[in-house]
């Protein structure tokens, strides 16, 4: 008979949502967690909103329906201060608090400070997990910390699973409502067809936790891609692992075995190195064949001497070819660019989107260094007095809590601002045909950086405002006030009618945008103004008008879950476009949410603001 008897099992959600669909939690760790003791309990449970703040209130409930001698939470560092609430709540419900995942393996004596937790699971949980559910606290379950008589127990650590097809699949039938989806049906969802890393990158935090490269046999991994295979939906299956690519031969018979058993009703997205893509040429087709669609390569930086210290072994030349080898067959590819490395100054960060052009990539994401607990970095920035905030919500890689090359927290979020516009080179504006559509792409644009500076906490409006207004500044001053691209004229349109709209931006400045079209070739001229001009010499000015507060304002006001939840069905949509009986079922709730309605509204209200065709007041 086990120890414990009744289990609740969540992962805490990070203190603020990145509005990416994909990066949302599948709660796979738990899930593991769960198949090793499914056949030893008596029940296992999870609380409903898990992946929000609704999570809070779920778990109450949950515990006070079903009580639990055990509640075990998984947490990244980001999600800390969430994991110590819901420790708290599992506490004032009487149950044994263990905590486990990146965060807690890589700090177990202060984790295990916080009066609400019991022990700390570190590293690879199942077999500790395992042991801690059958027999309880105790000195002979290795990877496990805990309180005893007042002093924590430190137990050896746990060597990793040797054979990780031992390991049973994720009960994945555990999992709660997500976006109208239950257990097996999510939509979205992951699998790791290996652990561990056979590189070791100064800012990573995997190796803590999983060591080196093990891979499943193709023939396992499979057979769980065979459990999430649906004929009739096309998901999107996240193969996360540190490295998919690692062995060829591997996902080469990964691939064989799939088009034989017909899986292959997915779009796959994963994440692997530039060299291995080169290496895997040969089955890249097989890849495309089974629903890669995309790639994302951590690039990091095209500093030689940056890569060298953050011992990322990538050459140039990989980076280009393997590019250049995902657009000849057709899968998309997403660079991963770290700014703040210590080396760099702001001369160097201004390079990045530039260079991230010049490979061909169809999209980049420009993260600041976070140096999580346990990784190199952490030690070196601590060295050298860099880091200026342990508030553990800001560790999600778009919160500066550091500060490097010349540049502090504050001039690393206008960095960030400035790549993600100057990669763009507001080149969706110059796609648009009239005032509206060209409005609506420079709002949507806007959106898209104000949204990823929003996910820092410590950033207020009038911060976000002035970060994203300095960046559009410095974007047109090094563009020399033009962004031009080449345009194949539709002889049966007619040309483009010029289009001029003002932005004003904080501070009395503002920046008139043109669009025209001549020559087969589009030109959006940007002209920063400043307020002596506002009321002189630009009185002429003749277009409609967009206040840049008016639309970090709406960025603030977005219930991020709300949001979430039309980027996740939007998401769906992609995928299964031929479906429109589900797309009305999927989108039919959003039309009965005042939340979101009142959002519509406001976008609305922004809109017909910026569409008066005159000039807005001047501020």
């Amino acid at each position: 008979m086990a120890y414990f008897k009744h289990l609740c099992l969540l992962e805490a959600p990070q203190a603020v949502i990145t509005p990416f669909p994909r990066y949302i939690s599948d709660c796979i760790g738990v899930c593991y967690l769960a198949a090793a003791v499914e056949r030893d309990v008596e029940s296992i449970v999870m609380p409903e909103n898990y992946y929000n703040d609704g999570i809070f209130k779920s778990l109450r409930a949950l515990l006070k329906q079903h009580p639990c001698d055990l509640v075990a939470i998984s947490s990244m560092t980001g999600a800390w201060s969430q994991a110590l609430k819901l420790a708290r709540i599992a506490r004032e419900a009487g149950a044994f608090v263990v905590v486990g995942g990146f965060h807690p393996t890589a700090l177990p004596l202060e984790v295990l400070q916080e009066g609400d937790i019991d022990a700390v699971v570190r590293g690879e949980g199942e077999e500790s997990f395992r042991e801690l559910v059958l027999y309880g606290p105790s000195r002979s379950v290795r990877g496990l910390a805990f309180r005893e008589q007042g002093t924590v127990v430190c137990n050896e650590p746990r060597p990793v699973i040797p054979d990780i097809d031992t390991i049973a699949f994720p009960l994945r039938s555990l999992r709660p409502n997500r976006y109208g989806e239950k257990g097996t049906r999510y939509f979205i969802d992951t699998i790791y067809t290996s652990r561990g890393c056979p590189w070791s990158c100064s800012f990573c935090a995997n190796g803590q936790m999983h060591g080196k490269w093990r891979p499943r046999t193709a023939e396992n991994v499979v057979e769980e891609i065979a459990l999430l295979h649906d004929p009739k939906m096309k998901k999107l299956l996240k193969i996360w692992d540190a490295n998919f690519l690692t062995s060829i031969r591997r996902a080469e018979r990964i691939c064989d075995l799939m088009i034989e058993r017909g899986l292959t009703n997915f779009r796959i997205m994963t994440e692997t190195r530039a060299a291995d893509l080169v290496r895997a040429s040969r089955i890249l087709p097989k890849l495309k064949a089974v629903g890669l669609d995309k790639v994302g390569i951590g690039i990091e930086s095209p500093n030689p001497e940056t890569l060298r210290l953050m011992n990322k072994n990538n050459a140039p030349d990989d980076v280009e070819k393997a590019v250049a080898l995902c657009r000849k067959h057709g899968i998309g590819t997403e660079g991963y660019f770290i700014l703040g490395c210590l080396n760099e100054t702001a001369a160097d960060s201004f390079a990045y989107p530039a260079y991230a052009r010049s490979l061909g990539l169809g999209q980049a994401l420009f993260m600041v260094m976070t140096p999580y607990p346990g990784t190199g970095v952490f030690g070196e920035y601590e060295a050298e007095k860099r880091i200026h905030s342990y508030d553990w919500d800001l560790y999600n890689n778009f919160s500066p809590v550091v500060s490097a090359g010349g540049m502090d927290c504050r001039e690393l979020v206008g960095m960030m601002a400035y790549c993600d516009i100057a990669f763009s080179r507001l080149m969706p504006l110059l796609k648009r045909r009239g005032t509206m559509g060209v409005i609506v792409s420079c709002i949507s644009e806007l959106l898209h950086v104000c949204l990823l500076l929003r996910v820092n906490r410590s950033l207020s409006i009038s911060d976000v405002e002035e970060a994203v207004g300095g960046a559009l500044l410095e974007f047109g001053a090094r563009e020399g006030g033009f962004v031009k691209r080449e345009w194949r004229a539709d002889p049966s349109r007619k040309p483009l009618r010029p289009v001029a709209f003002r932005l004003l931006l904080s501070g009395g400045r503002a920046i008139d945008f043109r669009l025209g079209e001549g020559g087969g070739r589009r030109e959006l001229c940007m002209t920063p103004l400043h307020t002596d001009e506002l009321h002189g010499g630009s009185s002429s000015f003749n277009g409609s008008g967009l206040r840049l507060e008016g639309v970090v304002r709406f960025a603030f006001s977005l219930s991020m879950d709300r949001l979430m939840a039309v980027l996740y069905q939007s998401e769906w949509l992609r995928n299964n476009r031929d479906k429109p009986f589900e797309k009305a079922l999927r989108f039919l709730p959003f039309l009965a949410d005042r939340e979101l309605l009142g959002s519509a509204v406001q976008m609305a209200g922004l809109l017909s603001g910026g569409l008066r065709g005159r000039r807005p007041a001047v501020q």
